[in-house]
């Protein structure tokens, strides 16, 4: 990689290499000009390149003039909950999310604690490009602080959702993998809150991964394992900056992402019923769920700004995407993988069933996520032999093109940073499934 990875919520790279000081500190002056007015929070998920990196950044927001509250490692929810508490103008999370330890990011956040927006992400974009950086003289100096509690505010209102005395009556065993990422710090914390006898597998955030960091079926067979090992009844696994949630059953069964959400919703919507909100490229089991109990659900493009920005619009009670992000807007606009572990927890004590039985009571669709080459010029006229191809399916260009079904979708995007596009499909049957994703393929290949 030459050129970082950049999105209108942050960017990306391999630290040394398309990720340089340099470009750090273009693209930080680039969001102190856009920024609220207030200090901004800058946090780190824990990789040894995060501390240089923080204390870089630190030092550039402060020659902008802006004073800093340093809260050095802390889960990318959290840095949502502390942005609001310090009456910030935004965050800085120093991240690179799933990507392998060479990589690290910048994750933008604004005043209200939720991964910026398109439209202010296009304007930080923008004095990006343009290499316009505001520099204040010696005497408008920017400073920097400690934040000396990164905890007990965001801690407080995941229990604040929770019927803690329950939960703490069933005495929980509890894996938690936080693969030496950021999610221990809290996990720790949530678990001891709530009774809960456990053991955390990589529990020193020292950024030294335990196992390919993205929490996938093919990355957590050790964990798995470990979960049957220790008699656990459940495993939370986390990526490294803690917004994302995976789970593993006692038997040892990866019920994978997707569930996260779908397990959270089916919980929340049985005493909050109202307005849902998933990206489209997220399970039907949400539909399926919401449908149950009466609840309207809407779909928004892909990305955590895009489904926050729709909860708000729509006041739901619950939202998320099916990469294991559940946000709950009682905590916060942003996934959190802490509220995931909370609610799946209490719904486990108010039930009395294992997640496994919970997990077998949601009607089952099987997902099917799939790449194929493609430059970006021949996109459009793909897209467009694929309308003609299904031309009396339901089509939606919110987010590339989506097909839909009464109890199916095919959903095809175009990479933003790859020559690839991505296609991915949901039926009740995996056969069907896979035809559906092959036969886009055939269709965008002219065979």
């Amino acid at each position: 990689m030459k050129d970082p990875i950049i999105s209108v919520s942050g960017l990306r790279g391999v630290v040394g290499e398309s990720l340089t000081p340099e470009i750090a500190v273009k693209y930080v002056a680039a969001f102190a000009q856009q920024a609220a007015p207030g200090p901004i929070l800058i946090a780190r998920d824990g990789r040894p390149s995060g501390k240089p990196l923080a204390e870089l950044i630190a030092g550039t927001l402060n020659f902008c003039g802006r004073d800093v509250i340093q809260a050095d490692i802390a889960a990318t929810p959290t840095v949502g909950v502390l942005t609001r508490q310090y009456g910030c103008g935004g965050a800085v999370q120093i991240s690179a999310s799933h990507n392998p330890p060479q990589y690290n990011g910048i994750k933008l956040m604004g005043q209200d604690g939720r991964v910026i927006p398109a439209n202010q992400g296009e304007r930080v974009l923008e004095a990006y490009r343009s290499g316009a950086a505001a520099w204040a003289p010696h005497e408008k100096l920017g400073a920097t602080s400690p934040c000396d509690d990164t905890l007990s505010a965001h801690l407080e209102k995941v229990l604040a959702i929770v019927d803690v005395d329950t939960i703490r009556k069933r005495n929980f065993r509890v894996l938690l993998d936080s693969n030496e990422g950021a999610g221990s710090l809290l996990g720790r914390k949530l678990l001891e809150a709530l009774g809960c006898e456990f053991e955390i597998l990589g529990d020193q955030a020292s950024g030294n991964f335990l196992h390919t960091p993205e929490p996938t079926e093919a990355n957590l067979q050790g964990v798995r394992a470990k979960v049957v090992e220790s008699g656990a009844d459940i495993g939370f696994c986390q990526d490294p900056d803690a917004d994302r949630l995976a789970i593993i059953d006692s038997a040892g069964r990866y019920i994978g992402e997707e569930y996260t959400v779908a397990l959270c919703l089916n919980h929340v919507l049985t005493s909050r019923p109202g307005p849902v909100v998933i990206n489209c490229a997220t399970s039907l089991m949400n539909e399926a769920i919401a449908k149950k109990h009466g609840a309207p659900i809407f779909r928004s493009a892909v990305g955590e700004a895009n489904v926050t920005d729709m909860m708000i619009a729509q006041g739901a009670v619950f939202g998320g995407e099916g990469n294991g992000g559940p946000i709950d807007p009682r905590v916060g606009y942003i996934r959190d993988s802490f509220v995931g572990m909370a609610l799946i927890l209490d719904t486990m004590a108010a039930t009395s069933k294992t997640v496994g039985t919970l997990t077998d009571s949601i009607p089952r669709f099987e997902i099917l996520k799939t790449t194929m080459p493609l430059d970006r010029e021949q996109l459009a006229g793909s897209l467009d032999k694929l309308v003609a191809h299904f031309s009396t399916v339901d089509a939606s260009r919110l987010d590339g093109l989506r097909f839909a079904w009464e109890d199916a979708w095919l959903l095809i995007r175009g990479s933003n940073t790859e020559p690839i596009v991505r296609i991915i499909a949901e039926s009740p049957n995996i056969d069907r499934t896979e035809e559906l994703c092959q036969e886009a393929a055939k269709v965008m290949q002219g065979a």
